[in-house]
């Protein structure tokens, strides 16, 4: 079992990463294998609506990022999105990033555990808790959650160390996607498979 963690934060080693780093150490614990994928410094153009990804499952602009979030999401079997807060929304690269992955690469992540994670200095964490979990919550993916809202405060990596309660939450957080991972392969073993959504319906109301 393999958990991918997007670290959203062009910091590499920044404060949302020093969150991601408690959840993939605890998901090591439990046996689980993590890899955290940083997004990088470089702009990511948003979604532009083309539909030429329809039949690739990939976004047919490159830029180093999007499509291979896909690839690596594909390999995986539980999802963390993560994204630093600037002005009280997440920030708007990761946004870019996951409207075209999602988009293109939607069979990638389709009924995989996912948890999303905030980080901020002290506000605008649960408007971007909410706007993040649009996308597993329109994937058919099962949301891991924790014993509190999932976020980190700090404006530095060693205050983020010293959020205790946010530093509790992340580990909670992994203990429950480590569960959810091991459920979802004992089901397999016994031949339960993920469900088949009926498709085709789709209500427009023009006027």
């Amino acid at each position: 079992m393999k958990v991918l963690l997007l670290n959203g934060s062009c910091h590499m080693g920044g404060c949302t990463f020093t969150a991601l780093d408690v959840i993939a150490k605890e998901l090591e614990k439990e046996g689980v294998q993590t890899e955290i994928f940083q997004i990088g410094a470089k702009p990511i153009a948003d979604c532009v609506g083309c539909g030429g990804c329809a039949s690739k499952g990939l976004c047919v602009f490159e830029d180093g990022v999007t499509n291979e979030f896909i690839k690596k999401a594909e390999a995986a079997d539980g999802i963390v999105i993560s994204s630093p807060v600037y002005f009280a929304h997440p920030d708007g690269r990761v946004q870019c990033l996951l409207d075209r992955a999602f988009y293109a690469g939607r069979k990638s992540f389709e009924h995989k555990p996912c948890a999303i994670v905030a980080s901020a200095r002290r506000a605008g964490t649960t408007a971007s808790l909410d706007a993040l979990a649009k996308y597993p919550t329109i994937s058919q993916m099962p949301v891991v959650s924790s014993t509190y809202w999932c976020m980190v405060h700090g404006n530095s990596p060693s205050e983020v160390l010293k959020d205790k309660e946010g530093l509790q939450t992340m580990r909670n957080l992994a203990k429950n996607m480590a569960w959810l991972l091991k459920c979802i392969e004992a089901g397999k073993e016994r031949g339960i498979t993920p469900p088949v959504p009926e498709t085709g319906e789709k209500t427009n109301f023009i006027r």
